[in-house]
């Protein structure tokens, strides 16, 4: 079609994905995208904007298209894929351009929290377009991709700074800076690979349950290797990765923006068989402190979770967020307020198991008791306060000796940090054994499978942004 820049190209070699519906007849004749069948036998609108016709500059007829796979999937209840190669609206088309990015855009959004949208960009992603995905649930960018609303010339205009796509918006830059990118692959096939592994967590839309996958990994397997990992010092590290791969069935996991605040983790597993969404904060980074990247981070992906009926599980080590005084000019009472709201608002199962400190504003914000969790569970090693011994005896015990703050450190720990002290008062429903962890999380992911939630109507609620 003259002036289109969509095309349904080959997306794989041999025949793991094939067109079981092309789209073009309802869109006055023009090959612009299709239903998928995919290797796994699930169907996804997808549609290719290509970059190698007119340098990907979408048309408003190309925008229209978008628009219409969109809506298709929607309508069908199909989560969407995107693959954009774009530099962005046609120049030569003017406002007729903009226009018709205006009625993609409102299309995709309209899709948020009704289907899974997932883009792959695989080259440029410039002005509209890279908004187009910053509308998506997930984005998977080749190393060569690169992605940014205002580009290299515009920044040397207003700036005078001269920088290349790649330092602007490469996939490296958006993996570990901005956090735009949920994960950076080598190529189209691997990003096809890595989309397929993560649908298979996912439910094709949101009237529909995730998937069960048969696993022989028994629900009763004793994991007293996870509570191995902890330190015997209470500011001694490990990988709470380690701690994941035990906890789920077969040690296999879908880690997502695994670049971008990395002093939390989120990720796709299977316990037991029900797909899960997993939060946890990681000592290794930044001792496991919140900052804003990391409550951004964990506040969107538990309000996918949610949106979508996937199980939320939050293993929670933190001594409290990150102080500073760039962090609270910067906004961290909002960004911070985006993670309790996110926990706060979402029905889905949440099971919440404190492996060793929660202090202060982060014990509420990761899920504690009070935020409505259906299960909290803690290690004989956790220490639930508003702050550590340490700290506390440094504001309370200020001016006395030495021998004076060690014996408040201690009595201190015995009194008021424990998890029992938290147990008896009803803020944990109980202290177990960390090798019975796998099996109280498989128990109660059974018993909360048809969980449901009544919410009161109304047109939507206000999230701290």
């Amino acid at each position: 079609m003259p002036g289109s820049n969509l095309a349904v190209v080959s997306v794989v070699a041999g025949d793991s994905r094939r067109v079981v519906l092309d789209l073009q007849s309802k869109v006055r004749g023009a090959a612009t995208a299709a239903v998928l069948r995919l290797e796994t036998n699930r169907d996804v609108v997808w549609l290719a904007v290509d970059g190698s016709h007119h340098r990907g500059a979408l048309s408003a007829e190309a925008s229209h298209l978008i628009a219409h796979a969109a809506r298709t999937a929607r309508a069908e209840g199909l989560p969407l894929v995107m693959q954009i190669e774009s530099s962005g609206a046609d120049i030569v088309e003017g406002i007729a351009a903009l226009h018709g990015w205006g009625t993609a855009a409102k299309a995709i959004a309209e899709c948020s929290g009704v289907v899974p949208t997932i883009s792959i960009v695989t080259g440029p992603a410039v002005s509209g377009p890279a908004l187009l995905i910053g509308l998506s649930d997930f984005v998977v960018m080749t190393e060569d991709a690169y992605a940014f609303v205002s580009g290299p010339t515009m920044v040397a205009e207003f700036t005078g700074i001269t920088v290349s796509n790649e330092e602007l918006g490469g996939a490296g830059a958006h993996a570990r800076r901005s956090g735009a990118t949920s994960t950076v692959v080598a190529d189209l096939a691997d990003a096809w690979a890595w989309t397929e592994d993560l649908l298979s967590y996912l439910p094709a839309n949101v009237a529909q349950l995730p998937p069960l996958t048969p696993t022989d990994d028994p629900d009763t397997r004793l994991v007293p290797e996870a509570g191995a990992l902890i330190p015997g010092s209470s500011t001694g590290s490990y990988d709470v990765r380690d701690v994941i791969a035990i906890l789920v069935d077969d040690t296999v996991s879908l880690e997502v923006r695994a670049h971008w605040a990395p002093n939390i983790v989120t990720a796709f597993a299977n316990i037991a068989g029900y797909p899960v969404g997993i939060v946890a904060n990681q000592p290794i980074s930044l001792a496991g402190t919140l900052d804003i990247p990391a409550s951004q981070k964990a506040a969107r992906f538990v309000a996918f979770c949610d949106a979508f009926n996937v199980p939320v599980l939050t293993l929670v080590d933190t001594p409290g967020f990150y102080p500073g005084k760039d962090l609270e000019w910067r906004g961290m009472i909002r960004h911070g307020a985006q993670l309790v709201f996110a926990y706060a608002r979402a029905t889905v199962p949440r099971i919440c198991v404190i492996l060793r400190k929660s202090y202060g504003g982060a014990y509420i914000v990761m899920d504690s008791k009070r935020m409505g969790n259906d299960l909290c569970l803690a290690w004989p090693s956790a220490e639930l306060a508003v702050m550590g011994a340490g700290q506390a005896a440094a504001i309370l015990q200020r001016r006395a000796s030495p021998d004076e703050r060690a014996d408040f450190e201690r009595d201190y720990s015995e009194r008021l940090l424990n998890p029992y002290i938290a147990a008896e008062r009803g803020y944990v429903d109980a202290v177990i054994d960390p090798a019975e962890t796998r099996a109280e999380i498989c128990a109660a992911l059974h018993m909360l499978r048809d969980k449901r939630e009544s919410l009161v109507s109304r047109k939507h609620d206000n999230t701290p942004l």
